[in-house]
């Protein structure tokens, strides 16, 4: 009898608790759903308008898409074979990717060597690099822009560009992982080096599979911030057949003001990509941010 009391007693303070975190949690989960629900209504509205036909844009809202269900495709063929969004997506890839994959191999091997490798005025380095973080990118468009012009016309093509977003990308690319390679196990390092590994084969074969939220949350971070880059583009990129998608888009307004059904097509083309690789890399992004905060 006791037995089945306090089993009772058990249940019904676990229910009571529950009911408690419950009443208490509601408050900021109500929050958070306010926040998604304000940041996707304008996305949710330019993917529906992407799909609607001009004649249904003028005369009613996005919303009503829910209910006359007249969708189209016309629209992104428009865009992508018309005004040469396409060519213009493929150049927004083709910078994009190297420009992410240069910083976060570059940074990632100087972070372990100011995380696991001990030379003279290490911290001293580390801090001047932090420090570039604060620079401003406006303040060396300028003479960057004549050092690519006087060595091999950089900005006429790709390279300018890469260069560029890896020298700016740098700071935060060895901030961010450096302060996440300190809180690895300091024995397995230690190991490796007494079994006779070199400070790339730990790096290659302990670091970087460790490391992987890091990586991810830096290359999120570096992705984003090139897809969406225009000022740079704009300076570095001097062939019009070369520029991305945030130049483009511009000169599609100038042309197709009017046409609200194409300028959602476009700005769509240019959100889709973004949102497929933060939803795909999600799961890595807090715990790159989070794993470097307790140890520094």
């Amino acid at each position: 009898m006791a037995t089945v009391d306090q089993a009772v007693r058990l249940r019904t303070g676990t229910r009571s608790e529950r009911l408690v975190r419950w009443v208490t949690r509601t408050p900021i989960h109500i929050g958070l759903i306010a926040i998604a629900v304000i940041w996707l209504v304008p996305t949710v509205g330019l993917a529906l308008t992407s799909f609607r036909k001009p004649e249904n844009i003028a005369n009613s809202g996005w919303w009503h898409a829910f209910t006359q269900w007249d969708w189209t495709l016309h629209n992104y063929g428009s865009v992508i074979h018309a005004t040469g969004m396409g060519h213009a997506w493929v150049n927004s890839l083709i910078i994009t990717v190297p420009a992410t994959l240069l910083p976060l191999t570059l940074g990632a091997l100087a972070a372990f060597g100011f995380a696991w490798i001990p030379f003279p005025f290490r911290d001293t380095l580390f801090l001047l690099i932090v420090a570039l973080m604060i620079v401003p990118i406006q303040t060396s468009l300028v003479p960057l822009l004549k050092l690519f012009a006087e060595h091999g016309h950089l900005n006429n093509g790709y390279w300018g560009i890469w260069l560029a977003h890896t020298a700016f990308g740098l700071p935060l690319a060895v901030f961010l992982l450096r302060n996440f390679f300190i809180t690895l196990p300091k024995d397995l390092i230690e190991a490796a080096r007494m079994d006779g590994a070199s400070n790339l084969s730990i790096f290659r074969r302990i670091v970087v599979p460790l490391s992987v939220p890091a990586l991810a949350s830096f290359g999120i971070f570096q992705f984003l911030w090139v897809w969406n880059d225009l000022l740079m583009a704009l300076i570095f990129v001097s062939d019009p057949s070369k520029q991305p998608m945030t130049v483009r888009i511009p000169y599609l307004i100038s042309t197709y003001g009017q046409e609200y059904n194409l300028l959602a097509a476009a700005a769509f083309l240019l959100m889709i990509v973004p949102l497929i690789v933060f939803f795909a890399l999600q799961r890595y992004f807090v715990q790159g941010l989070l794993a470097g905060s307790v140890k520094s």
